[in-house]
């Protein structure tokens, strides 16, 4: 009964998710999604996941034993490279030397140093596994004089050179800092899949308790490929070696058994492969000694016990994986990596575009993270992945809904730097206008008040602008919040504004020279049809000018006489198609105008008193 219980308490259950070691992470693969677990420079871990998409044909092919062994195997290779330098690109904080090369390919070829390289890898890794393992065992054999390949020793010393060579390969790339540190996470990943198939609960410190050694590990699986290639090969050179032998170039002769070798190489793939299958579906000792190689190999080479954070990673991968299996609406998601600066660009704009987002804030955020004009955009550059992980966040901010320059936290406005939030309305480009005609409207030692200061991005570059003329400036709003807005906003720029919380004229003291004022002139009925993150970002308080929009000129009309100087100026915002009404509601004055603003739209009110 005990022996009984022992037994189900360490039977386990075998998960269809596999998984890879990559450079300072792992990736998994699932069913219907894969996912690589990367932890950045920072310190922090990116998870790159995406949807496995086979095509019809393909999916059936994947059934067919021996042929899926093949298509697996190819499938892995390509999977397996590409995924190695999606890993590698989130390092890609180059050298000066790479990163002038960047730049050329950059503009001259708009390519990405990180695509060059992922290619010539990949063919420079076919050609090194074709001398490695298939020509180099062939060389040393055949300089072994008294051995021809007619004779049944010349494919055992085949046999042996192959497994030396490889386990020598395994063994001396050890050497490299890198490559051990890979292997700490192809322990991790042995780790994760050992402990959810106990039914351990995924916790770094659970799951380092489990063992590095999997059944089903690509070690044991290339071990097997070895094994079943010596046979084969062996088999096949010796069935054609009565052909080859009439062939008298030693040359041409030697390249046509690496020939028959390399066309071989599928149905070796397509048997070894069905081969893990079937030893993974049993545990008992006859199984075990076709095991133990690759258990063997996995414990003194291509694993080694990882840490915590390793394992952390291991578990992130694995998680996004089950989840996304489970859940066919989890979205995909991808590395923040550098890039060619027009192709990322471009890329931000699409997705600004498809969320109803002004496309010329994607160009913002690039201009402000990278430092350049937003006229410098134009010219090429390779975006590195520190920069690139600022734009994702900002980017990210801006299609939740938040506006951009709630998001950056300040912006500029006539020569200040304006600090703003939630308290108060986003200064706009046209308001610059309104600020530099009270600007040139002033004399020394005149007084001016802002009425609705907001942010005090008015007041403040007022004050600014006009040190020389020893200007008074006073500020006011309805909003506590908004007046202390505006308070760190002139400490901020270094100039001296008195602020009165008032609602309107009713905490204000004094007559002034220079009355501007940008009041809430949005109609009510109009707010519901603003943009997104103006309606629900941007206070309301600061947009709503009642039913028609014109509630804070008529309270101007009625109270200014009582606050502005003899030969006082007023001069207003409003929005497009009220100036004429707003002017009717001051009376007849003999000095009044509409000035339009830089797109044409009549905007501004200069009124004399």
């Amino acid at each position: 009964m005990a022996e009984k219980e022992k037994k189900k308490k360490n039977k386990r259950s075998c998960t269809y998710i596999g998984g890879q070691a990559v450079l300072e992470g792992v990736m998994m693969m699932g069913k219907t999604s894969m996912a690589t677990a990367v932890r950045d420079p920072d310190g922090e871990i990116q998870v790159e996941a995406k949807r496995v998409k086979k095509g019809k044909h393909l999916a059936r092919a994947c059934k067919i034993p021996f042929v899926r062994g093949i298509i697996n195997l190819v499938m892995s290779l390509v999977r397996g490279t590409k995924t190695l330098m999606r890993s590698a690109a989130v390092y890609g904080e180059d050298d000066e030397e790479a990163g002038r090369l960047q730049k050329w390919l950059a503009e001259k070829f708009k390519v990405n140093l990180m695509d060059v390289v992922s290619a010539v890898s990949a063919i420079i890794g076919v050609i090194l596994a074709v001398g490695i393992f298939i020509f180099l065992p062939r060389v040393l054999v055949d300089l072994i004089p008294v051995i021809d390949n007619k004779h049944w020793a010349y494919y055992v010393l085949l046999g042996v050179f192959k497994l030396v060579i490889f386990i020598a390969y395994l063994a001396l790339i050890l050497i490299l800092k890198d490559i051990r540190r890979l292997y700490k996470y192809h322990g991790a990943e042995h780790k994760t899949i050992n402990a959810y198939e106990l039914g351990v609960e995924l916790t770094p410190e659970n799951v380092a308790k489990c063992s590095r050694i999997h059944d089903r590990c690509g070690t044991s699986f290339l071990f097997i490929v070895l094994f079943i290639n010596i046979v084969i090969i062996s088999l096949a050179t010796w069935a054609f070696s009565t052909y080859v032998y009439f062939i008298d170039n030693k040359i041409l002769r030697f390249l046509l058994n690496i020939g028959i070798e390399i066309v071989l190489l599928p149905l070796i793939a397509g048997i070894s492969y069905e081969l893990l299958k079937f030893f993974a579906k049993f545990d008992n000792k006859f199984v075990d000694i076709f095991k133990a190689p690759g258990k063997l190999l996995q414990k003194t080479l291509t694993t080694r016990e990882p840490d915590i954070e390793m394992i952390e990673v291991a578990i992130a991968a694995f998680k996004k994986v089950l989840e996304m299996d489970a859940d066919e609406t989890v979205p995909e998601s991808e590395f923040v990596t550098g890039g060619i600066l027009s192709k990322m660009l471009e890329a931000t704009k699409k997705k600004f575009k498809e969320n109803d987002i002004d496309e010329s804030d994607a160009e913002w955020i690039y201009s402000l993270v990278l430092g350049v004009k937003r006229s410098e955009l134009k010219k090429e550059r390779m975006v590195r992945p520190s920069e690139s992980k600022l734009i994702k966040e900002v980017e990210e901010k801006r299609l939740a809904g938040r506006p951009l320059w709630y998001i950056i936290g300040d912006t500029e406005f006539y020569g200040c730097t304006i600090k703003v939030d939630e308290r108060a309305l986003i200064p706009r480009p046209e308001t610059e206008q309104l600020a530099e005609l009270a600007v040139k409207s002033l004399e020394d030692g005149d007084k001016v008040l802002d009425m609705c200061t907001g942010s005090g991005c008015i007041a403040v570059s007022v004050a600014k602008n006009c040190t020389a003329k020893e200007v008074t400036v006073t500020a006011a709003d309805l909003s506590d919040a908004a007046i202390m807005l505006a308070k760190e906003n002139a400490a901020l720029n270094g100039v001296s504004v008195s602020f009165v919380q008032s609602d309107m004229f009713s905490n204000v003291r004094g007559r002034f020279n220079l009355i501007v004022c940008n009041p809430p002139y949005v109609k009510s009925g109009d707010i519901p049809k603003l943009q997104k993150e103006v309606r629900e970002c941007e206070p309301r308080i600061a947009l709503d000018g009642g039913d028609d929009g014109l509630d804070f000129y008529r309270r101007l009309a009625k109270e200014v006489r009582s606050y502005i100087a003899k030969d006082g100026m007023l001069l207003l915002e409003c929005g497009e198609g009220q100036a004429e009404e707003i002017l009717k509601l001051f009376g007849k004055r003999d000095y009044a105008m509409v000035i339009k603003d830089l797109s044409g739209v009549e905007r501004f009110i200069k009124i004399a008193f």
